[in-house]
C-alpha cells in the first residue's frame, strides 16, 4: 500500500463527525458484558477482531459477524454485543486490519469512500485466508462449545454466502441483503438463511434463481424478504430516525435470527 493511500485513510479517520453513529457508541459503553479486542494471526497478517462474552455458565456457540463494506463500525460491534446479550459469543473481524496505521484500530469509517476503496482493494482468496483464521481461533475459545456460524450484513452478507461454499465445518448461515456466490453451491454444507428488505431489488433479483440453485443442489435455503425496508435496514432501522418499516423488519429479524440459533446443531 502507498503511502498517499494510508496518509488518505487518515485523513478520512480524523474528519469523521464526533456525533457519527453516536447512539451506537453509547450502546456499546453502556454494555455490562465483557469485550475485548483479539489479534488473530493470519501468516504474517494480524486481524483484528472484536469479541464479545455473554454471561452465562455453559458453553456458547460463536457467531462470526461480517461487517458491510464501511468496514467495521461501532454499529458492527453493537451487533455483536447483542448477539452476546443473548447467550452467544460473537466475534467481529476488521476485515480490512492493516490498511491503516495500528493505532486507527478499529477500522470505523462510516459512510466514507475510504472504507469502500479499502474493501475494494480486498481479493475473495484474502479474505477467505481471513475468515479461516477467525474460524480457527473461534474453535479454539475455551468458553464455546465447538459451533460456529457465520453472518454477514451487506458486502459481509456476500462473503458470508460465499464463504459457506468455502468452510464445510460452519454450523449455518445467516445472509443480510447480500448476494448469493457464483460459484460453488454444490459444496455447502450447512444451512443457509437469508434475510432481505422487500425495497430492495438489486439484491433481491437473484433470489428466486438462488433459490432454484439451492434446491437443484439439495441445499437449505430460506430466504425472508421483510416488505416495506430497504437495504441495509439492520443498521438504519437502530437509527434514532429509522422508519417504521425498517424498525420493524430489524426487530423481526432479530426475533427470527436468535430463534434460528436455538437451534443450531
Amino acid at each position: 500500500m502507498t503511502k498517499r493511500f494510508v496518509t488518505l485513510f487518515a485523513l478520512f479517520a480524523l474528519t469523521l463527525s464526533a456525533s457519527a453513529q453516536q447512539w451506537a457508541k453509547e450502546v456499546l459503553e453502556k454494555s455490562p458484558r465483557h469485550q475485548e479486542w483479539a489479534a488473530i494471526k493470519n501468516g504474517e497478517k494480524t486481524v483484528n477482531a472484536f469479541v464479545v462474552y455473554p454471561e452465562v455458565k455453559n458453553k456458547a456457540t460463536v457467531v462470526i459477524v461480517i461487517h458491510e463494506n464501511a468496514g467495521l463500525t461501532d454499529w458492527a460491534r453493537t451487533v455483536a454485543d447483542q448477539l452476546a446479550a443473548n447467550g452467544y459469543i460473537a466475534i467481529a473481524p476488521d476485515l480490512i486490519s492493516g490498511m491503516v496505521p495500528a493505532e486507527m484500530k478499529p477500522a470505523d469509517f462510516p459512510g466514507t469512500d475510504a472504507a469502500r476503496q479499502a474493501i475494494r482493494q480486498l481479493t475473495p482468496a484474502g479474505v477467505t485466508s481471513d475468515l479461516d483464521a477467525v474460524f480457527a481461533y473461534a474453535k479454539k475459545i475455551p468458553a464455546a462449545n465447538g459451533k460456529v456460524v457465520v453472518s454477514g450484513f451487506c458486502w459481509g452478507g456476500g462473503q458470508t454466502f460465499r464463504y459457506a461454499t468455502h468452510n464445510p465445518n460452519i454450523a449455518a448461515a445467516y445472509v443480510f441483503y447480500g448476494p448469493p456466490p457464483a460459484e460453488g453451491i454444490a459444496n455447502i454444507k450447512a444451512p443457509v438463511y437469508g434475510f432481505y428488505g422487500g425495497n430492495d431489488e438489486r439484491i433481491n433479483a437473484s433470489i428466486p434463481k438462488t433459490t432454484e440453485d439451492m434446491k437443484a443442489a439439495g441445499k437449505t435455503y430460506d430466504p425472508v424478504i421483510y416488505e416495506g425496508a430497504g437495504h441495509g435496514y439492520m443498521r438504519s432501522g437502530m437509527q434514532p430516525e429509522a422508519t417504521e418499516p425498517n424498525k420493524k423488519a430489524r426487530e423481526q429479524s432479530w426475533e427470527r435470527w436468535l430463534k434460528l440459533l436455538k437451534d443450531v446443531k
